[in-house]
């Protein structure tokens, strides 16, 4: 079994910062992409980011040039930095990864979430 757990979220104001972690631990293998979606009040889930576990980052419009995602592979964590924060960043963060476990299966797993609220 596999778990992601994530923190880092909360209340900010706009122009403000966070850093969200995701620490994956359990039965790992290997991990492949790592990502960051949100859900937003009355959205569908989108993605925010991602990386590959050579370090390959894909940052999406609505955030580029504000978010960075990064890893740490030996801590088989992942973070994301939020700078510049819109009220409309406000959502619920989901981490994703796709692990190998050590049984060799590979799967998508997720997080419980973590609330970051964007207001003054």
């Amino acid at each position: 079994q596999v778990q992601l757990v994530e923190s880092g979220g909360g209340l900010v104001q706009p122009g403000g910062s966070l850093r969200l972690s995701c620490a994956a631990s359990g039965s790992i293998r290997s991990i492949n992409t790592m990502a960051w979606y949100r859900q937003g009040p009355g959205k569908q889930r989108e993605l925010v980011a991602s990386i590959t576990s050579t370090g390959n980052a894909d940052i999406r419009d609505p955030v580029k040039g504000r978010f960075t995602i990064s890893r740490d592979n030996a801590k088989n964590t992942a973070y994301l930095q939020m700078n510049s924060l819109k009220p409309e960043d406000t959502a619920v963060y989901y981490c994703n990864a796709r692990v190998t476990t050590r049984d060799s299966y590979t799967m998508d797993y997720w997080g419980q979430g973590t609330l970051v609220t964007v207001s003054s």
